[in-house]
């Protein structure tokens, strides 16, 4: 069965990726504050007020009916957010070294 006979709010990206309708927004970040954060239907529709319920609700739906796969490449995004940050914190001088290069 075609995904957008089941959601019909959600379309698929060349890339795989699923987007709510026409929207800037990805399901897989809704399910991130769904998962890691707690959020509800209704804190998320708090929250993206340009949302309608039922594009939040096909989200929070494609989430539990792909759960393994959705949860998968949330794990593999806080993995390479994991890398990209530096091991050390920027001190305070350098960070104001570095702010001082910009405005030159």
């Amino acid at each position: 069965m075609s995904p957008a006979v089941l959601y019909p709010h959600l379309t698929i990206a060349e890339d795989g990726s699923v987007h709510i309708g026409n929207t800037r927004y990805k399901v897989l970040h809704l399910a991130a504050e769904h998962y890691h954060l707690g959020w509800t239907a209704e804190e998320l529709l708090r929250q993206h007020p340009d949302l309608a319920p039922e594009e939040v609700y096909a989200s929070l739906a494609y989430f539990y009916d792909h759960f393994g796969e959705v949860t998968a490449a949330l794990r593999e995004s806080a993995v390479a957010a994991d890398a990209a940050r530096p091991s050390t914190p920027f001190s305070r001088d350098e960070l104001l070294s570095r702010n001082r290069s910009k405005g030159a």
